[in-house]
């Protein structure tokens, strides 16, 4: 069990060293931005990393505060799907309309994750690494093809 600064010692640590995996992979290297993540240029539509004691995920969010602003956003995309899902023919994604965050805030995401694994577990960082570089990379890729469309 770690104490509260140990385990932001931790978290800082594993993102550090994300951050130090993924300059050195040759598709991310030479990259201006890393990651576009909150800056997608679609207001309410986010990118994110998730890692907990279980899992690791890479997710698209829709998190805009009016309801039906996010849920046309998410029919919106599922026009996109074929695109978005690019790639991911081993592992579907899933679209989940409607799910809540640990705030209690109820938002739409798309996502795919990798059970099994644990963020407290240094000898798990690498598949950490490797899951959410290669699937964020075409997620954000994915994504980007079909930016334009959704600001419309």
């Amino acid at each position: 069990m770690y104490s509260k600064e140990e385990l932001k010692n931790l978290k800082s640590e594993f993102w550090e060293s994300f951050s130090a995996f993924c300059e050195v992979q040759p598709l991310l290297r030479g990259r201006k931005k890393m990651w576009m993540l909150y800056d997608t240029k679609v207001r309410g539509v986010e990118l994110k990393f998730e890692v907990s004691r279980k899992h690791a995920a890479v997710l698209i969010e829709l998190n805009h505060k009016n309801e039906n602003t996010r849920l046309e956003m998410f029919e919106r995309l599922g026009w996109y799907k074929e695109t978005i899902e690019r790639g991911f023919e081993e592992n579907r994604l899933t679209w989940d309309l409607v799910c809540t965050t640990d705030t209690g805030k109820e938002v739409s995401q798309i996502y795919l994750t990798k059970e099994g694994i644990d963020f407290h577990k240094r000898a798990d960082w690498g598949e950490f690494f490797r899951f959410m570089a290669d699937n964020m990379y075409k997620l954000e890729s994915n994504f980007d093809e079909i930016r334009e469309y959704l600001t419309e």
